[in-house]
């Protein structure tokens, strides 16, 4: 059995956390030291605990937190190598990694962390590199795929195998295109190295997931050009298009920004 925590989703900070009975491990790390600790706290989760971090790319809000989670607490740190020079070089980084903390991964390399396998695979998004994480224990596959420009053949893969996606779904296209962001970021967010709106999001799931699929949680929405009840229903819609029940066929839950999930079971 693995545990799942959503400690941040969004622009705020992401961070996720995956345990087993005898390991745990964080996915991203971009919210301050100061609040991980005190949420990990109220989880009953110690830093001591944490056996890995595993980072996706090298934007503030994934890294804030590495540089003390790496020098004060002395765990090692995953990323690729473009990421891992991204980190150093990040204005939000004040605590820089140093070769005793780094750990080099590349993508479709699995990397076993006590009794958890973790497989990075390349996501397109507008970073030094990007990789979304496979996650296996026992016979479950759990994957994380953010920050998403555009949906590639690995990535379809990916949900194909899965039976617990935390997936992205970071606009609704008209709340965007009638915002008040300026062109070239409406631009950058469409984009082949943007973001995945929620109707590309629920394709991709519609598409491609298999009967083995139990849960998705929606991860990154947009403060400014999305909300969780649209993403949500906009997600009903579209799989309802293809014969798909939500809550019937799978599950489909919404990740909040800035507050804790509960601990959520893994079977």
């Amino acid at each position: 059995m693995m545990k799942f925590i959503s400690l941040g989703s969004g622009s705020s900070g992401n961070c996720y956390c995956l345990a087993t009975e005898n390991t745990c491990i964080l996915i991203d790390a971009g919210i301050s030291f100061k609040h991980l600790k005190r949420m990990l706290k109220d989880k009953n989760i110690r830093p001591d605990d944490i056996d890995a971090v595993f980072i996706t790319h090298d934007h503030a809000d994934h890294i804030k937190a590495v540089g003390d989670l790496a020098n004060i607490c002395n765990i090692p740190i995953y990323a690729t190598e473009a990421v891992h020079i991204g980190i150093n070089r990040n204005y939000c980084v004040t605590s820089k990694l140093t070769a005793t903390h780094q750990r080099i991964i590349q993508k479709m390399n699995t990397v076993n962390v006590g009794d958890i396998c973790i497989t990075p695979f390349d996501v397109p998004h507008d970073s030094s590199d990007c990789v979304g994480y496979r996650i296996e224990s026992g016979d479950t596959v759990f994957c994380i795929i953010t920050d998403v420009g555009h949906v590639t053949e690995i990535i379809r893969q990916q949900v194909g195998d899965a039976n617990y996606i935390v997936l992205e779904a970071n606009y609704d296209e008209d709340m965007l295109m009638m915002g008040p962001y300026p062109a070239y970021l409406k631009g950058r967010i469409k984009g082949e190295k943007g973001h995945l709106s929620n109707k590309d999001s629920a394709r991709l799931v519609a598409e491609y997931a298999s009967p083995a699929l139990k849960q998705i949680w929606l991860c990154h929405l947009s403060e400014e050009n999305n909300h969780p009840e649209l993403a949500r229903k906009t997600y009903e819609s579209v799989l309802r298009e293809y014969g798909i029940i939500v809550g019937l066929d799978f599950a489909v839950d919404v990740l909040k920004r800035k507050v804790p999930s509960d601990i959520i079971e893994i079977l």
